[in-house]
C-alpha cells in the first residue's frame, strides 16, 4: 500500500495531478478541495494517498490531509459508493462541512452535490454516523469533536443527541428528535434530552 508520496508536483489537470518522486512520475486523482490547495508545480508536495489495485488498473487517490483520506475510505465502504463518487463528495464539500452534514442529518445538503440521489444521501448519513468518531487524524476543531468550539446554542444539542445515542437510540433518531424540541436556544442539555425523551415516546 502507498500511503504517502513526497515529490515534485509536475502537474495538475484535474481530477489528474502528477508528482514525480524518486524519480518515478505518479499519476494521482484528486478531489477538487486538494486542487484548490496546491502549489504551483516545480514545488514539492506532500499527499496522503490511497492504492485502489483492479484487474485492469492500478489508481491511486491523494488527499491533503489524512482525515480526508480516512473519509474517502469510510465512504467506499458504503454499498453503492465507489471511488469516483467518493471523489465527487470530497470535491462537492470540504471535510469539516460534510461531517457538519452527516452529523446534523443533513441529507438536504448532500443531495446538491452532483451524483447523489435522496436514497444515497439518507444511507450516507446513516452509515456515516456510526464511523466518524472511529476515524483517525481528525482535526480538533472538526465539528462536533469534543475539543471543539460549537456555537453556545450548538453545544447543549450536541450533548443531548449524544446522550440518547447512549441510552440506545439510533443516531438519526436521537438527532432528529433533539432539533424538534430544540425551540428555545437557552434550553439546557437536560431539558432538550427530557423534552426528547417525550417525543420519541409518543
Amino acid at each position: 500500500m502507498i500511503g504517502q508520496i513526497r515529490g515534485l508536483l509536475l502537474d495538475k489537470r484535474p481530477p489528474w495531478l502528477m508528482v514525480e518522486a524518486a524519480g518515478v512520475g505518479y499519476e494521482v486523482e484528486a478531489p477538487m478541495t486538494v486542487f484548490y490547495g496546491l502549489p504551483e508545480p516545480g514545488t514539492e508536495v506532500v499527499l496522503h494517498t490511497h492504492l485502489v489495485v483492479r484487474e485492469d488498473a492500478q489508481l491511486l487517490y491523494g488527499f491533503a490531509d489524512r482525515f480526508e483520506r480516512e473519509l474517502f475510505r469510510a465512504l467506499i465502504r458504503i454499498s453503492g459508493v465507489g471511488p469516483k463518487l467518493a471523489l465527487s463528495i470530497l470535491s462537492g464539500m470540504e471535510s469539516d462541512r460534510l461531517v457538519l452534514a452527516i452529523r446534523q442529518q443533513d441529507s438536504a445538503a448532500l443531495v446538491k452535490i452532483p451524483g447523489i440521489g435522496k436514497k444515497t444521501a439518507e444511507r450516507l448519513v446513516i452509515e456515516m454516523s456510526d464511523r466518524l468518531d472511529k476515524l483517525d487524524g481528525a482535526p480538533t476543531d472538526m465539528p462536533g469533536n469534543p475539543a471543539s468550539t460549537l456555537a453556545p446554542a450548538e453545544q447543549p444539542i450536541q450533548d443531548a443527541v449524544a446522550a440518547l445515542e447512549a441510552l440506545g437510540y439510533k443516531a438519526r433518531d436521537a438527532a432528529d428528535a433533539v432539533r424538534r424540541v430544540a425551540t428555545d436556544e437557552s434550553a439546557s442539555s437536560e431539558a432538550l434530552i427530557r423534552a426528547a425523551l417525550k417525543a420519541l415516546a409518543r
